[in-house]
């Protein structure tokens, strides 16, 4: 049986903005609930109170804010390394048979220079390197009989040691991409491994993506 609690729980689960945001209590619970009565009339089958739809949202809000505070903060706190690389190049390649050998090429020639910056990730369709600017000649070159789809230039990377227990708490990446989508900032590429992510973001926006990245160590 359906009750208001449980209807706006599942209400406010499937809005993520809304949900994080009524975790950390920086919204108006009357207002909010005037905002939602009528959905969660419409899905009881009955009409409401107002001040029970505020109940259910307090109830929640806090039982939100507790799981937040003591799991994704917790591991947030123990955020290791933060770094930074710039003069970037995206680039995205179609699969092909020879898409393999190509690469192999290529890090031949990044292992004759430590210090260039590379990543690379394969989805079904198409690859993607991520590339310090330094190397373009070399990646064109390597790659000239491939079919390029995007180039992107201007680029940064921000690279973040996470604590072992990320892998066991959920909600960790979302807690952190949707601070920078609250700053504006458009992420072109994510690379992870276990205990460690980067992203791609243009270059005029890397000084306020490691701002967020930096205060998230503080929350």
């Amino acid at each position: 049986m359906k009750t208001i609690s449980s209807v706006v729980e599942d209400y406010i689960k499937s809005k993520p903005f809304l949900q994080s945001a009524l975790a950390q209590g920086i919204i108006n619970l009357t207002s909010l609930s005037r905002v939602i009565k009528e959905d969660i009339q419409e899905d009881l089958g009955k009409e409401v109170r107002s001040g029970a739809v505020v109940m259910a949202l307090k109830r929640l809000s806090a039982d939100m804010e507790f799981r937040a505070t003591h799991k994704i903060l917790k591991v947030l706190k123990n955020i290791g390394e933060i770094t930074v690389r710039s003069s970037l190049t995206d680039y995205t390649f179609l699969v092909s048979e020879t898409i393999l050998n190509s690469q192999s090429q290529l890090l031949k020639e990044i292992n004759k220079n430590k210090d260039v910056f590379y990543t690379s990730s394969r989805g079904v369709n198409e690859i993607n390197i991520v590339i310090s600017n330094t190397m373009q000649p070399v990646v064109e070159e390597t790659f000239r009989l491939e079919k390029q789809t995007q180039k992107l230039e201007n680029l940064s990377s921000i690279s973040v040691k996470l604590p072992e227990d990320n892998v066991s708490t959920p909600g960790i990446y979302y807690f952190i991409f949707q601070r920078l989508a609250w700053e504006g900032i458009t992420i072109n590429e994510v690379i992870s491994t276990s205990n460690e992510f980067t992203i791609i973001v243009a270059e005029e926006q890397i000084d306020k993506a490691f701002k967020v990245m930096k205060d998230l160590k503080s929350l």
